[in-house]
This record gives structure tokens, sequence and C-alpha cells, in this order.
């Protein structure tokens, strides 16, 4: 030790820090021998006259860049203020900063209290200009060296991804081959389930619908053991992440994609922090090869879904949610036609019933608003009227997407259980490897066995369920479907949901307009494969309500009303199948409540003046039953009126005495009306002389 390194002996009396610090948690467990050198520097300060020495290695497997916290540092630092240190020992300037903020920070603590900076190349003060430049040098050189090192080796990743052959860690579903490259995981139940995620989601249109699916078929995602090589994995119960994951990886799609996500930095207490994984928008990824590898889906099918996820998760203009139930048809599928905004729905009154609206709290103003019931009752009606010549055509291709989806459950099912299988059988096997007198392990190799026994079995239940829950049958028979589209779409076991799927399958767009000089709501539909048909809708007016009284009632009542009772009406408005507002039968007391408040004069006998008659009257005048006059208006020799099908017969009382009515009384008097069938024997043959034989 020379004069000059010598150190000064009240400087000896405070206590030696030996700063250890490596930049990653690798290089902790390799760089064995680096760590090893910089707890040697504690034999380096008591040669050099320190009685006390005190190490701080808190910030092993930190970086000293400057983004991230170093509580060993900031010790060190607090030491220095406290004029507790006399020297900072360490292996070089850039185990104690990387950046200029810290390191000069650093010195000129050190040179407020006077301590010296030791390393293996001698001793520094920092009070003198020589040392002080030396030692802003090595900072500088140090911060150089860490800028130039992580720009070669990101310029050197960047390249070799560009040519597709930087192997970065990828979904599960796929592997690193040695020859090969990149390519399809060989698990065959692997690739099932990620080919089923993919199908169900084409099906449904909705992640969150696709994973309740899933879900409640039991279906398995593998879960990786070991996050570094990706090749064991628990197989658990399907998560919505998984889906997720799985639908929103391009690589699924056979492109490769280097640089999806990026770093921040923020400054927090004065100091720079980072935060990784920002995911960037699809424009600004680094590199992305198509067709790079074999994919799950190809890459339109790709874009595709990524459209339907952010058409479900906003309601921007031009997109269309999928169908998620609700009371109202057409949630998330209208589009207001003066600024183009996706119209909202909200539900109002007593029993809430959906409104369509064009309004949004921070985007004024508001265009429209129409209540909802009106609405979905036509788009429902004019959904089956075009979907009724393809009706039998579409039964049968749902009966066959059933058919698909039973057998893909099925395939599942299988897959799982001769995965069971073979973990039974190697657990069986490594029972059978073991000393039974070791029972510590052999005791834990056995229920290893039991329970992959007991999984082999719940997946034979399973498999036995899934075969026998739909028995083999013949196709049904479609033919009269078309005839039966209403009652299916308004069977009790139809869900809104299942309603909303079907109008969005067969419907792309709707927009709406009103127009105020006609009350009319106006709707343009844009159907699947281009065509487009237009629907005119009266719009209620303020105060009208959906159970008020059909105008095919009223027209039917005003029709009656001075020739028949209410009970007539009531009878002849039953038979015609129409219902009250309130979808019930029609009585002579409802009648009259909608005479009354639909100011309808009601019926009285006087008006009639007797020159129209019943059947019952007629019958009565001319004293026969009332058969006899049906027969008689049937055969067309009694003239009558209805007012409409099924209505009450009127006749007039000047035809009841006509020649052709008092000959067809007359006749009917003297035997009785039978009609000549051609070809038919009589029982009783007549002789001559008028005897039967």
């Amino acid at each position: 030790m020379t004069n000059a390194d010598r150190l000064p002996a009240p400087l000896l009396k405070r206590k030696a820090v030996v700063y250890v610090r490596q930049s990653t948690q690798a290089q902790v467990q390799v760089n064995l021998e680096s760590k090893r050198r910089q707890y040697e520097l504690v034999d380096e300060a008591k040669r050099r006259g320190f009685g006390e020495i005190e190490v701080i290695d808190d910030d092993l497997g930190r970086s000293a860049s400057g983004a991230v916290a170093r509580p060993g540092f900031e010790r060190l630092v607090a030491l220095l203020c406290a004029g507790e240190v006399g020297a900072v020992l360490c292996l070089d300037a850039s185990r104690l900063a990387r950046n200029g903020r810290d390191w000069h920070h650093l010195l000129e603590l050190c040179g407020l209290v006077e301590a010296r900076v030791i390393d293996l190349d001698g001793v520094y003060d920092p009070c003198r200009p020589n040392d002080r430049l030396l030692l802003g040098m090595k900072g500088s050189i140090s911060e150089f060296e860490l800028n130039v090192l992580r720009t070669r080796m990101l310029d050197a990743a960047r390249a070799k991804a560009q040519r597709g052959e930087l192997r970065i860690s990828v979904p599960i579903g796929y592997l690193w081959h040695r020859e090969v490259g990149l390519g399809l995981d060989p698990n065959q139940r692997l690739q099932e389930v990620i080919r089923l995620i993919f199908a169900r989601f084409r099906e449904l249109g909705s992640a969150r619908q696709t994973f309740m699916s899933l879900r409640s078929e039991q279906v398995h995602f593998p879960r990786p053991t070991d996050r570094s090589s990706l090749t064991h994995f628990d197989w658990t119960l399907i998560r919505y992440r998984n889906v997720l994951s799985v639908i929103r990886n391009p690589f699924y799609a056979g492109a490769y994609a280097y640089g999806k996500s990026g770093n921040k930095t923020t400054i927090v207490d004065g100091r720079a922090h980072k935060s990784y994984k920002h995911p960037k928008p699809f424009e600004e990824w680094e590199v992305l090869l198509k067709e790079h590898h074999q994919g799950y889906i190809d890459w339109e099918e790709f874009e595709r879904n990524q459209q339907r996820l952010a058409a479900n998760a906003y309601g921007k203009a031009g997109d269309v949610k999928s169908g998620r139930g609700g009371r109202a048809l057409l949630a998330g599928l209208l589009g207001c036609a003066r600024c183009g905004r996706r119209l909202s729905v909200a539900y109002t009154g007593r029993t809430p019933q959906p409104v369509y609206r064009c309004y949004r709290f921070d985007l004024p103003p508001k265009c429209m608003s129409f209540g909802g019931s009106r609405i979905d009752a036509a788009i429902a009606k004019e959904l089956m009227r075009v979907v009724e010549p393809m009706a039998i055509e579409a039964a049968l291709q749902a009966e066959q997407m059933r058919m698909d989806t039973l057998n893909e459950q099925r395939r599942i099912i299988e897959l799982d259980l001769q995965q069971a299988q073979y973990e039974a059988t190697l657990a069986e096997r490594r029972y059978a490897a073991c000393d039974p007198d070791n029972r510590l392990i052999a005791a834990q190799l056995e229920k290893n066995w039991e329970a992959a026994l007991r999984r082999v079995q719940a997946c034979q239940a399973r498999l036995q369920t899934a075969r026998t829950s739909v028995p083999a049958r013949a196709a049904p028979d479609f033919t009269k479907l078309a005839e039966d589209l209403d009652a299916a779409w308004n069977a009790p076991g139809v869900t809104m949901r299942m309603r909303q799927q079907l109008v969005r399958a067969l419907i792309v767009d709707i927009v709406a307009a009103v127009d105020e000089t006609t009350r009319e709501v106006i709707l343009t539909i844009h159907w699947q494969g281009g065509r487009h048909s237009q629907l005119r809708i009266r719009k209620p007016k303020t105060g009208e309500h959906g159970c008020s009284t059909s105008d095919e009632a009223l027209a039917v009542i005003r029709s009656m009303v001075t020739r028949w009772s209410d009970q007539d009406i009531a009878a002849s408005l039953n038979r015609m199948g129409i219902r009250t507002g309130q979808g019930k039968t029609w009585t002579a007391h409802r009648v009259r409540s909608v005479r009354d408040v639909r100011d309808i004069h009601a019926y009285k006998s006087a008006e009639k003046e007797g020159d129209w008659l019943t059947m019952s009257e007629a019958a009565e005048t001319l004293g026969v039953t009332n058969h006899v006059i049906r027969r008689l208006i049937k055969d067309r020799i009694l003239p009558a009126e209805q007012v409409m099908p099924d209505a009450p017969w009127q006749i007039r009382a000047s035809d009841l005495h006509t020649e052709a009515v008092d000959a067809a009384l007359t006749t009917r008097k003297l035997r009785p009306c039978r009609s000549a069938i051609e070809g038919q024997l009589p029982m009783f043959i007549e002789d001559s002389e008028g005897g039967a034989q």
C-alpha cells in the first residue's frame, strides 16, 4: 500500500460499506463468480484498516439503470448522510450506478462527508478534482456501456424476429421444434380444445357466451405448471381468460408477431419507474409475418373475430353488439339515420317496456326515440316472412349443427378419458416400481393411483351420459315446419337471447328514421347477402299504450253495431280469433266498454224497423227451424249477407216470401231432405202396385 492509498485515522474509525449488486435474478443464480468477488471486498476493507464493515446486498437481482427501486442503495445514501461511512467499496462503478443521476449524487455525498470510493483499481477521494474527474468518467463510461449493450441486443433480436427465427415464447398449442421450427403441439387433446373454442365462438359470436357454453359442458383447458418450458400441464375447468387469450392471439392464425406490447415510464417520487406489457395498437406491431406457420384458423377469420370482440365491447357507430338477452329484440342493432350513432335502449313505465332512443349524455343532441314493442313485433313478422321459404332447409341445417355439437362434446370427453387412462396406467407403473417397504413413498404413490382411477371413472360416467342423453332416432319430419314458425317463435322455451341471435344471423344492420309528418318509424333493413327492404310502422301517439284495442276489432264493432247486439258482436269476434287489447276473449260487457270509450252508438232493436232479420227471426217468421234457414242460405235460395266472414247472417224481410223460397219449403215438407248419391242401390224396391218387396 502506497502513501497515496493510506487512509486518514478519522476515516478508519467509521464503518466501511461493501455494496454488492447484480442486475438480474439469472445473474444471481448463474454468475456465481461475480458475486463471490464482490463479497471478497470485505477482505480488502480489512486490509485497508477498517474495523467495522457492513455488507449491503439488498439489491441482488435489481438493475441500476434508475428505473427500479433499490432499497440497498437508498440505505447506503442514508448512512452517508448520517456521516457513519468512511469508505464505499465496490467491484467497479457499474455496480453502484448505471445512470448519471445516481452516480453523481453518490459522489456529491461522499465529498461532503470526505468518504472514499474504493474499487480494485485504487482509492478515490471525491474532494480532489482529479479523482472526481476520473470517477465521473467511470460513471459516464458505465452508462454508455449499458446503452450500447442494450441497443446491440435489441437490434439483434429485432433482426432475427423479422426473419421469424427468434424463438420467443409461444402460446399453448404450439412448440418450437429443433428441425422444423414453430409447429403445432402433438397433443391431440390440446388441439381439439383450441379448435372447439374457435368453433363455438364462430357459432355464438360472443366470448362470454363461448365460455359459459364450454363451462356448462365441463370442458377442461391446460394450465402450465412450468412457466419456462410449457411442457407440463394441469387440466382444469376452462376459464374466461383462456377463451380470450386464444381468440385474441394472432399465433393461432398462423402469424408470427413480435413487439405487440411496449413499456411505459412514469416519474414517481422523483424516480423513473418502468411498467411493461402494455398492448400496442395493431398498426404499431414491430413484426407481423402472416402464413409463417400452420394455424388453427386463417387470418381472415382472425380479423373477423377481433372486429366481433370490439363490437361486443363498445357501442360505437357501425358496431353491432351480440345478443345478450333482455327485453329488447333489436338492442345494439338499430342505427340512427341522422347522425349514424347506435341507438340505446331504455326501459320506462310501471311495467318496464323497451324504448329505443338516439341519445348520449356527452354527445348532444337527441335525434329520436320511439317505443320498442311495435318495432320488435314488426321485425319479427318480417323475419318470419323471409324465413318461411327456407324454413325446412334451415331446420335440417340446425339439426345437423346440433348433431355436430354433440359429436364434438363426445370427442372431447373421449380425449379426456384417454388422458385419464394414461395417467392411471403411469401411476400404476410408478407404484409397482416402488419398493413396498418404503412406505413413505409407496403410500403417496398409492394415493396418486387411486386419484387417477377416480378420474377415469368420472370420465367414463360423463361419456356414458353423453352417449345416452340423445338416443338413436329417425330424422325428424320438417315438412310442416313453415306453418308453425310463429308458434316456434313464441314458444315458452324460446328465450329472448335465442331470438336476438336468430335476428343477427339474418340481419346485418337496421337504419331507423322518424317521419314526423306521417307519424311513422321508417326502418331500412340490411339483410345478410346485400339485400335491403323497408318497413314503415305507425308511431304511437303520446299516451297510447300497447294494450289498446286493435284496428281490426274496432272495424268489426263499427260494422255490426247498428244491426247486432253486443253479445252477437262478442261471439263474432271470438269466432274470428280476435282478442282484446289485453289478450282476453270478448264478452258483451267488454264490447260495451269499448263502445263507450270510442263513442260508438249502441245497438237498438227499434232502429231496424223490420227491414232486416236475423236467422232466428227469419225462422220464427216462416215457422221453421234455424237449420232450414241455414240450408236455404247455403243452397243460395234465400239471399243473405254477412258483414264479414264468421259474422251472423242478415236477411232482408222481403226475401222470405219469394216463389223460390215457398217452393223449397213446400218440397221439404212433402219428403225428407236426402241427397241422391250416384251408384247407391235403394234398400227397398217398389213394385208396380206400390207395395214393397
